[in-house]
């Protein structure tokens, strides 16, 4: 593995990331689909894709073409939110 591939973010440095910022975990899902309740989801279907998930729907869903993308989104979206 070269420095490069060391420093891009994946779902595993996502979530080491997040215990170290002490985000709880009631806040997010990482890959488990579905809708639980009032969270902000990641999952990996034909796409990356980043939902909030509330009341068994989606909302503000989008998609992304990479998973480093969509972690950095992701990550950056639970910090302002925890910030608040």
């Amino acid at each position: 593995m070269n420095k490069k591939d060391q420093l891009k973010m994946n779902v595993e440095k996502l979530k080491k990331e997040l215990k170290e910022l002490g985000i709880p975990e009631s806040l997010y899902s990482i890959l488990e689909g579905g809708t639980p309740s009032e969270k902000l989801c990641l999952v990996h279907e034909d796409e990356w894709r980043i939902y909030y998930s509330e009341r068994g729907g989606r909302t503000g869903e989008r998609a992304y073409p990479t998973e480093e993308e969509a972690c950095e989104v992701f990550l950056r979206m639970l910090k302002r939110s925890a910030e608040k």
